[in-house]
């Protein structure tokens, strides 16, 4: 009997050894500071985050690859046009967490809340103060851009590129499809320079002289000013100042990145508890402070280093998936407009 209790107890204590709670996160987000939240949150539950990171197109293939086999619970991605994709082609499952959907405007979380926000980032207009006074740029729309007063003055990344993507879609949602035709022929017309590089890439040239305003997206612009992205590109963002278009009207273009559990989670209860977590005042901090982008929660304020690039904005209240309904007609007339 001795023998018996004793084998009974050591079976036990050996199961509780290798069966350790665990999530699987697949993540395109490449920051440092996500690392230290897995250690934050193994410090607050237990449970042992294992992560993959990647290029969100890539990982994306795995997860298809990999079927019912794969280990992730959860997939973070950036642009609410590449969630969609993955929920559109039934990979992830619904979210079931009153605390979430309470935490998050609605327009943040996809169809039958099967994905969240976790940040929010805009796509904003840098310029040249040299060349234009902000008075009479300050009030300057997305739609201005395709003006002849705008010719060969802009710069802007390839149409390859998912935040375009989710501009003109949004564009389209507001404009229609023929008035964004039209509007895109004569916006690439435009263009000061082929398009090449990041949106980093773009500050940098309306900084040096080779294009006089540039769409890029928020944080990058944090990122070179805090000095993260070394002393030339902060000194570019020292030339260039920044606008945040239509606020007479619909507001700024809002994008996120976001995160979904996959349909095959083998562990959806702690995916659950880490969304929870993600969504916490202090994480929110933690994670704005130091990418730069905006927090998806309310009553909490950017990082400083962004807080004051404008006084006062206006969001665009757009439901962010119809970025990705959107964006297969957004990709077909950028391909037609012959913005490469």
């Amino acid at each position: 009997m001795r023998i018996f209790i004793s084998f009974f107890i050591f079976i036990f204590l050996n199961i509780n050894i290798y069966a350790q709670e665990v999530v699987n996160i697949y993540t395109s987000r490449h920051y440092e500071s996500d690392i230290k939240i897995y250690k934050k949150f193994e410090e607050k539950t237990g449970i042992k985050v294992n992560y993959v990171s990647g290029k969100g197109k890539a990982l994306f293939e795995r997860i298809k690859s990999e079927g019912k086999n794969c280990p992730a619970d959860i997939f973070i991605t950036v642009d609410a046009g590449n969630l969609w994709k993955v929920e559109n082609e039934g990979f992830f499952r619904k979210i079931n967490s009153k605390k979430i959907i309470k935490s998050i405007d609605s327009q943040y979380i996809g169809p039958s809340n099967k994905w969240i926000g976790i940040t929010k980032r805009f796509r904003i207009i840098v310029y040249n103060p040299n060349v234009f006074d902000y008075e009479e740029i300050k009030n300057i729309n997305y739609e201005d851009l395709s003006k002849d007063e705008y010719k060969d003055k802009i710069a802007i990344r390839s149409s390859s590129n998912i935040y375009n993507q989710s501009l003109i879609a949004s564009m389209i949602h507001h404009n229609g499809r023929k008035v964004m035709s039209e509007w895109l022929d004569n916006f690439v017309s435009n263009f000061a320079r082929k398009p090449q590089g990041n949106d980093r890439a773009q500050v940098m040239a309306v900084a040096y002289g080779e294009a006089d305003l540039a769409v890029v997206n928020s944080y990058y612009l944090g990122i070179m000013i805090s000095g993260k992205g070394g002393p030339k590109q902060k000194e570019a963002a020292n030339r260039i100042k920044v606008v945040f278009p239509n606020q007479t009207n619909r507001g700024v273009h809002v994008n996120i990145s976001g995160a979904g559990i996959l349909k095959n989670s083998k562990n959806y209860d702690n995916a659950i508890k880490y969304l929870e977590f993600l969504l916490e005042p202090e994480i929110q901090k933690h994670i704005v402070y130091n990418t730069f982008e905006y927090p998806i929660i309310k009553n909490l304020d950017p990082s400083p280093v962004i807080k004051n690039l404008v006084e006062k904005y206006k969001e665009d209240n757009l439901k962010v998936r119809i970025l990705g309904e959107l964006n297969p007609r957004a990709v077909r007339l950028m391909d037609k407009s012959g913005w490469k």
